[in-house]
């Protein structure tokens, strides 16, 4: 998994140094816009901001990118691109289906506290313009069905109790996509501890075979 940006070199360094290549500088650009993400929220981070915080003019940031939507929908792509990749391993080499969602919750659970995770998570998607928009919505889509294929596969190998895999992956995702709310590097628990914590928690309730009744709601009249 990526180092984070909050941990990586500064990125002022790839543009200091005028041998870096454009691959960098860009990678650069993204870190520390999504960084101004999370200090100042996407609305209010301008261009200059970004370009400011790299010290570099405004111009030569708009040789590497197109507006600040177009930055933050390359996050986007990279935190999709980092969830995606582990996915693939995930359905190559994990066991059961229960197996396969523990691994995806670690994964998941990871993203959510790198910047890059955070950052496009804290979005109000009302800020975007339609064609982002659902660019982003076809990205959750794609790993909302995931997800579900996994619990299926769970349900189906015996490994998960029947279930609703719709509910299952909404409730999972929820939990998950909260995590970049109350985040903070520097907090007691690091991401794999989390991540951990996560991935054992949110699979306790489809585990096959466990004892207990069903939940029975009881109504104000009763």
């Amino acid at each position: 998994m990526p180092k984070d940006a909050s941990v990586s070199p500064s990125p002022r360094k790839a543009f200091a140094d005028r041998r870096r290549d454009v691959a960098t500088k860009r990678e650069a650009v993204l870190k520390t816009a999504a960084q101004l993400f999370l200090e100042k929220s996407y609305g209010r981070t301008s261009m200059n901001d970004v370009a400011d915080r790299l010290n570099i003019t405004k111009p030569a940031l708009y040789h590497y990118f197109d507006n600040k939507e177009d930055i933050l929908i390359e996050c986007y792509r990279l935190g999709v691109g980092l969830i995606e990749e582990t996915l693939n391993e995930i359905a190559d080499h994990c066991g059961t289906g229960l197996q396969k969602v523990e691994a995806f919750i670690y994964s998941y659970a990871t993203v959510m506290t790198l910047n890059f995770g955070r950052c496009v998570m804290r979005l109000d998607e009302g800020d975007l313009t339609s064609g982002a928009r659902t660019e982003v919505r076809n990205y959750k889509r794609k790993i909302d069905r995931r997800l579900r294929g996994f619990i299926q596969e769970g349900i189906d190998d015996g490994s998960i109790a029947p279930c609703d895999t719709k509910i299952a992956a909404f409730a999972i995702a929820g939990a998950l996509n909260w995590i970049c709310m109350w985040y903070e590097p520097d907090g007691a628990l690091s991401s794999e501890e989390i991540a951990a914590q996560f991935a054992r928690t949110l699979t306790q309730g489809l585990v096959a075979g466990k004892r207990g009744g069903r939940l029975r709601i009881v109504s104000k009249q009763e």
